[in-house]
């Protein structure tokens, strides 16, 4: 068998660019020869520029510190290939046969450590060998001159061994993730070097190696543009998981001082009823004037009001209807006005909130005290109902009507506007009707 030098460019090369009918004519021998001179150049120049981009990588990018070796063998590659196509009078065949061998372990060295790094685990034995043998090629062609031919040829066909060994330990242990059709394509290229006269590797390993680099060079792009958008999800999800947090906390915030505020509710509440309470009481039942008698009792009927509104406890609406239909009727038959009261005429199951209950009871007493005061009605008819949700209440006597004289508004004086506030104050409304002849009609809406 009959092993040639691996890896160094030569003429056999071309045909895989020029058409082998252009080669066997004698006036394309000029063409031959330039593409011959040109491309081995233009092939280098690249390198050069693929190894430059490949050496800063590996300083960028930590995981990536492998590159080093194959920027290595870049340059080792150009630099061989460079004794082919440049010309020194000074150095003989010999030298440069010698030159031209003793590159080759090293670039075998960073082929075989790019291949096997990314692999993973730590291998003192090859880290040590690879640099000795490195040493011993040309240690071995210098003690035998007259066997360098022979040396090369067995140096040159053991490192292409080794390499094909490494990649199909690399291609075992990576599962052929990473360039399995570009090391398949070294490889053969390698072993036609070795059984065959043609040698395919002086134009296919440089073109292997700028693919090489190129598909590396997009591979951490693509890895680039994926972290990018796995960062902007993972601060997408970090932003959900700040947003939950602040509602969170915005809402345990919320039932704190809510828990807060009903505590000291209630404290009021009963500070409220165990001492005003208790001396309003005192003088209803002590007082000598019917006066001063009646006022208390009213002061204490508000306070047990205000009362009932702080301590919370939800109102059932059938219980608050039984309360100011009595209310009601009683007070206007005090002034001698005949009251109507109309009922909801089916079963009321709602609740109302304890604000809302008294909110409602002084807009009963506003309107009540109104149309004994103002109106000189003789006859009032209440209507309550519930619908769609709502709780309507409508109050209309036959009075003389409010005066609108001082700018043509219904809630100027009489309560009006309190009335009005309270209703908004429980997200509902209230609207007054009035005219001459036909007395006033009070309409409160309250959402349930």
């Amino acid at each position: 068998m009959r092993f040639r030098t691996p890896l160094m460019p030569g003429g056999g090369a071309l045909a895989l660019l020029l058409p082998t009918w252009a080669l066997a004519q004698p006036d394309q021998a000029p063409v031959a020869a330039l593409w011959q001179t040109l491309l081995p150049q233009l092939l280098c120049a690249m390198l050069v520029l693929m190894g430059l981009t490949l050496a800063l990588l590996s300083r960028i990018h930590a995981r990536e510190r492998h590159l080093v070796f194959l920027a290595a063998l870049m340059g080792l590659w150009v630099l061989r290939s460079a004794l082919d196509w440049v010309t020194l009078p000074q150095l003989g065949e010999d030298r440069r046969l010698l030159l031209s061998t003793a590159l080759l372990p090293w670039l075998s060295l960073c082929l075989i450590q790019f291949l096997l790094r990314p692999t993973g685990g730590q291998r003192p034995w090859l880290d040590l060998a690879l640099p000795l043998q490195a040493v011993l090629v040309p240690l071995s062609l210098l003690l035998l001159p007259a066997q360098m031919s022979l040396l090369s040829q067995a140096w040159s066909a053991l490192l292409v061994l080794q390499v094909l060994a490494a990649m199909a330990w690399h291609l075992r242990e990576r599962r052929g993730l990473r360039t399995p059709v570009l090391l398949g394509l070294g490889a053969i290229a390698l072993l036609l070097e070795l059984v065959t006269p043609w040698r395919p590797a002086a134009l296919v390993l440089p073109l292997l190696l700028l693919a090489l680099g190129l598909q590396i060079i997009l591979n951490i792009a693509h890895a680039r543009v994926n972290a990018e958008h796995l960062q902007l999800e993972h601060e997408q999800h970090a932003q959900a998981k700040v947003a939950d947090i602040e509602r969170s906390f915005s809402e345990m915030a919320e039932q704190k001082l809510e828990q807060v505020t009903e505590r000291e509710r209630k404290r009021i509440a009963a500070d409220l009823h165990d001492d005003l309470g208790a001396k309003l009481l005192t003088i209803v039942h002590t007082s000598e004037s019917d006066r001063i008698s009646t006022l208390a009792r009213e002061a204490l009927e508000e306070m047990r009001l205000s009362v009932r509104g702080l301590t919370g406890k939800p109102v059932q609406l059938l219980d608050a209807l039984g309360d100011w239909r009595a209310e009601v009727v009683s007070r206007l038959g005090q002034a001698n006005i005949l009251a109507e009261w109309k009922a909801p005429a089916e079963e009321v199951i709602h609740t109302l909130q304890a604000r809302a209950y008294v909110q409602t009871t002084r807009i009963f007493r506003e309107a009540v005290s109104n149309i004994i005061k103002h109106s000189g009605a003789t006859h009032c008819v209440v209507s309550c109902t519930v619908l769609d949700g709502d709780f309507l209440v409508v109050i209309q006597d036959n009075g003389q009507g409010i005066t609108t004289e001082l700018d043509g508004r219904l809630d100027k004086g009489h309560g009006m506007a309190s009335m009005k506030s309270r209703a908004k104050q429980m997200h509902g409304q209230c609207l007054v009707e009035s005219g001459p002849g036909w007395g006033t009609v009070i309409r409160l809406t309250i959402p349930l």
